[in-house]
């Protein structure tokens, strides 16, 4: 555990996620004691100088509930409603729990687009660090009442993973009803053994993973180990652990060792490529030959216009593109600084002569190294 103790020693953000089945029964709607109790818990860590947030899931369970609804609904204009008449129930909780702490909270209802679109994500960046300048706990979820397939983010775990990066948190809590990360299923495997630490998420561990979706969530360890290797990439260490336990929070911070503790790498990347390689969504792709190949992946160079070979898509410049070798191999991705028909005119030729083909004083480079990440991203 002493990696942990060792993250807990820089300054900290801490992003808290809790699932559905520890916050809503279908009959009885929000479970206000654990809400209560949660905001007991982050209370006594702001206490301690800590930034929190909170992804929260909750809305359309309670929602269920209010409708008296007999199972979650299916169809996304069900989905729709019941969150709309469940996210202000959810919220009334959490006010009247933190209110008893004196502690001001804010809602912060988040889409696909918050994320994958640069501006927004940064515009979303900074409003997170004048609350926390204020000294307010946000509370986060997806704004299920009008994201559509296309911009939805689907589940609050890959959610959480995207907001603790966003954050440069230094650990995400994901709080569930199951106290880790477990070689089998432990509601159906009683022999199903905890693993204490994972140093690195290798595809043995990524088999391990089952998808138990249960009535009223949207997740499933799938998820939270999805959420777990989004993280670790970024440098943020990732805790599963069971939320049920009123003292959890007080625990892992303390450096016990509850939970499944996810170590992160030791090659963490800067913010702007933690959101190229795990946040961005590419529009097109570029192949390039085998000498540019090269030059990226051993010389570490940028990409110049004479190693392009073809245009996948139709895309602006600095829109997010991948980057393939002729036999399709992915070896990056990155932020172009040309759009794709003004690629298709420069691809093959020399950086000197870019100016006088596209007719304005352009970059020399297609994709600048510092906005290029290589790997399968």
């Amino acid at each position: 555990m002493q990696n942990l103790k060792n993250a807990l020693n820089q300054p900290i953000t801490i992003v808290i996620k809790v699932g559905t089945n520890l916050l809503a029964d279908k009959e009885c709607g929000i479970q206000v004691e654990r809400v209560q109790a949660l905001a007991k818990s982050i209370c006594a860590l702001r206490s301690q100088g800590l930034r929190v947030a909170l992804v929260s899931s909750g809305a359309i369970g309670a929602g269920v509930a209010a409708l008296k609804l007999q199972k979650r609904p299916t169809l996304i204009p069900e989905k729709q409603a019941t969150a709309a008449v469940g996210q202000p129930l959810l919220m009334e909780a959490y006010e009247n729990a933190f209110r008893q702490y004196n502690q001001p909270i804010a809602q912060i209802l988040l889409t696909k687009d918050d994320f994958t679109i640069r501006h927004r994500y940064v515009n979303a960046r900074n409003t997170f660090r004048a609350l926390f300048e204020y000294g307010v706990v946000p509370i986060i979820n997806e704004n299920d009442t009008v994201a559509v397939e296309e911009i939805k983010l689907g589940d609050n775990d890959n959610l959480s993973a995207l907001v603790a990066t966003l954050l440069e948190s230094t650990m995400l809590i994901i709080l569930t009803d199951i106290d880790g990360f477990y070689d089998d299923d432990p509601r159906v495997n009683p022999n199903a053994k905890r693993i204490h630490i994972v140093e690195e998420i290798t595809p043995q561990i990524e088999r391990l993973a089952r998808k138990n979706i249960s009535e009223l969530s949207t997740g499933g360890m799938v998820t939270k180990l999805q959420a777990a290797k989004r993280c670790v990439q970024a440098g943020i260490t990732v805790v599963i652990a069971d939320g049920r336990d009123p003292s959890i929070l007080s625990a892992i911070t303390s450096g016990k060792p509850v939970g499944t503790v996810f170590l992160p790498s030791e090659k963490k990347l800067p913010q702007r490529k933690q959101w190229i390689a795990l946040v961005s969504k590419p529009v097109g792709g570029i192949v390039v030959d085998s000498g540019a190949k090269h030059a990226i992946l051993v010389k570490k160079k940028s990409l110049l216009p004479s190693g392009i070979v073809r245009v996948h898509g139709t895309f602006d410049a600095k829109d997010i593109v991948f980057i393939h070798d002729e036999h399709g191999t992915l070896l990056g991705k990155g932020i172009t600084n040309f759009s794709s028909s003004e690629i298709e005119l420069i691809k093959g030729k020399k950086s000197s002569e870019i100016e006088s083909i596209v007719g304005w004083k352009a970059p020399s480079e297609v994709i600048h190294r510092d906005n290029l990440v290589i790997g399968g991203v």
